[in-house]
């Protein structure tokens, strides 16, 4: 499988340009897919509205590039909490609207996580809230034709779902059809999980990854990491994976010029196909 043609473009490391930068930038580089992370100073949405989202299919046309995945924003200290225990009624809106947008745009999946638990509460109780909140926004996205792609987080980010175990755990609760996973390497690499234990758990149910270089972790591009590029590659092949790989250069050394995150890697992949010939 050439999974060059797989790689995914992600904005977050755009955020002191603008988004059509970020669309020309994937454009030149014959990145042909990419994965709409909503900053707001990207593309806003919130509870209550959002812009058009028409721009983001302007485009994509305008630069041969397809929208394929949604990244909302809900980490802490985002407003968006799955798991929160007040203002649900406006967290299901925000996801609501990033189904609708991801269906106006023709996306495959929105990505999703638990959420996060107060340290000074039992956990149980934010596991019990996340599980009907997503099992309320898989029900809406279902009814949209769109897929829910559920990536673990990493222990200050969550104490909720952190590996392999975890999110297996959660989804035989949850039990609902268009609940999907994403493996992000930086989640994977903290918890001591590798690419085969999440396939070996969910199978074709993994529809997407966070593909980025680590040490372990980091959201950094390939060849600025320990990771073996080649073997990720070959193991992810093995399991006949075809989703995308996304590349969520999501730190602060990028910012100046992200373009040059998407160069490296770009320049690893290369390496391996003369390699291999």
């Amino acid at each position: 499988m050439n999974f060059r043609n797989r790689l995914c473009g992600m904005n977050a490391h755009y955020r002191f340009y603008s988004l059509e930068r970020f669309f020309q930038e994937m454009h030149k580089r014959s990145i042909e897919q990419v994965e709409i992370w909503t900053g707001p100073m990207h593309f806003f949405v919130d509870a209550y509205g959002n812009d058009d989202p028409a721009y983001l299919i302007e485009l994509a046309n305008k630069y041969e590039v397809k929208i394929v995945g949604i990244c909302p924003e809900q980490t802490n200290p985002k407003p968006n909490n799955i798991a929160s225990p007040t203002r649900q009624k406006e967290i299901y809106q925000y996801y609501c609207r990033m189904i609708d947008i991801a269906h106006t745009v023709k996306a495959q999946h929105v990505l999703i996580t638990t959420g996060w638990a107060y340290y000074d509460e039992p956990e149980e109780e934010a596991w019990k809230r996340s599980l009907s909140m997503v099992y309320r926004i898989c029900e809406y996205a279902k009814s949209q034709g769109i897929l829910m792609a559920m990536e673990a987080l990493q222990p200050d980010e969550s104490i909720l779902v952190n590996s392999v175990d975890d999110l297996r755990q959660y989804m035989k609760e949850l039990q609902h059809p268009s609940l999907k996973v994403c493996i992000d390497f930086g989640a994977m690499a903290r918890a001591g999980d590798t690419i085969q234990a999440y396939f070996d758990a969910f199978g074709n149910d993994v529809i997407h990854t966070h593909f980025v270089d680590g040490s372990p972790t980091g959201h950094l591009a390939w060849t600025d990491g320990t990771r073996d590029l080649e073997m990720d590659l070959v193991c992810l092949e093995k399991n006949q994976y075809n989703g995308y790989l996304s590349l969520e250069t999501a730190t602060a050394r990028y910012y100046e010029k992200p373009w040059l995150a998407e160069e490296k890697t770009l320049m690893a992949f290369s390496k391996i196909r003369k390699e291999r010939v």
